[in-house]
């Protein structure tokens, strides 16, 4: 049996390949993709801006069916029985639990996360990314069945920006009471303000689009700043500050990607703050932006930056959507589909804005 890749072969140039299916080793599991999410790491891997991740597989959000098991797997990593045609997700790299980073603990740090998402497709065993007809979970690949209730859309999503905001959040102490500031109100701000909302913090976001901002008051915030309204970073911190009794906020979450919106977390933040920095991913002069490293000192203020999560918050993630997807629209975090042919499309749509968050479905 053969399958299909979306394959980039270079910057802004995809196409479909076609290999012969594995069978799946020892320990490895076989999925056939049900749906994967376009994500913005999607645009920054199209255009060759990763620095690990070039010539490549696409696609790393997804939910896929089991094709075939390998030898010695009878459950997921939380013990639950798995068999073929059970729905699963994973976290979209590896955790060999062998290097220094996870000698340390630091599972989402570790030096092989991405030793198969970064090699070409002609490498076996091919299905190294989700934009394709099948995707290989590894044997150092965690792996989780998704529960009957959670439908394909509102899961597909989980292993990127949900579990991401979740360990972030839960890495930096937002308790219960806590007023957080989210910046952006794209996938990952509206998971962040579901989650904080769920730990029992005051959520306030900030968006320059209307219809993300009323998308954000239905996924739990309390408050919206509009950037059309507050257009000026003086004046955003204004509002932020009246709006928190003139003190400003206990944790800011930046997810916009853009450097600026650094510098604004760290004036929006309270004395003896939090700033959690997820959404700036990538380095160079053209990313670089202007501070005082004084404003981090005397305010006292704890910045932490995060990537990837230990995998286990995945299921952590599939627990949280178990309780809430129905307290909020996670249905329309996707709002248009594409075949597998058209992967490319649906990312340079993402990268306009001309959709929220495109699904590349194989036919």
């Amino acid at each position: 049996m053969k399958g299909r890749v979306a394959a980039l072969v270079g910057p802004a140039e995809v196409t479909i390949k076609e290999f012969e299916v594995p069978e799946p080793e020892p320990g490895a599991v076989l999925a056939k993709v049900r749906r994967a999410n376009t994500c913005g790491s999607e645009v920054h891997i199209y255009h060759f801006h990763h620095p690990l991740i070039r010539q490549c597989v696409l696609g790393h959000e997804f939910v896929g069916e089991i094709a075939a098991l390998g030898e010695g797997v009878e459950t997921d990593y939380a013990g639950n029985p798995v068999g073929v045609g059970d729905r699963i997700i994973a976290p979209y790299y590896l955790t060999c639990r062998k290097c220094p980073a996870c000698l340390r603990g630091d599972f989402n740090l570790c030096q092989r996360a991405y030793a198969f998402w970064s090699q070409p497709p002609e490498v076996e065993p091919h299905f190294h990314g989700a934009f394709a007809t099948h995707y290989y979970v590894h044997p150092d690949q965690y792996f989780y069945k998704v529960p009957d209730s959670i439908p394909d859309e509102v899961v597909a999503g989980a292993n990127c920006g949900l579990s991401q905001v979740l360990f972030g959040l839960h890495q930096i102490g937002l308790s219960m009471g806590d007023s957080l500031v989210v910046q952006g109100a794209g996938g990952l701000g509206l998971y962040a303000s579901a989650v904080g909302k769920y730990m029992g913090a005051r959520v306030i976001v900030i968006e320059g689009i209307p219809e993300r901002l009323d998308l954000a008051k239905r996924f739990g915030a309390e408050e919206v700043v509009d950037m059309k309204e507050h257009t000026t970073p003086e004046e955003r911190v204004e509002q932020i500050q009246s709006l928190t009794g003139g003190y400003g906020a206990d944790v800011v979450l930046e997810v916009t990607g853009v450097p600026a919106a650094f510098v604004e977390a760290l004036q929006i933040a309270r004395p003896g703050g939090r700033v959690v920095e997820i959404g700036n991913v990538s380095v160079g002069k053209e990313h670089e932006t202007s501070l005082a490293p004084g404003l981090i000192t005397r305010k006292m203020l704890r910045v932490q930056g995060f990537v990837r999560y230990h995998p286990w918050y995945l299921h952590r993630a599939l627990r949280f959507l178990e309780l809430k997807h129905r307290d909020h629209p996670f249905n329309e975090l996707t709002d248009r589909e594409y075949p597998l042919e058209e992967a490319g499309e649906a990312i340079e749509r993402e990268e306009a804005k001309q959709v929220a968050r495109p699904a590349v479905v194989p036919a």
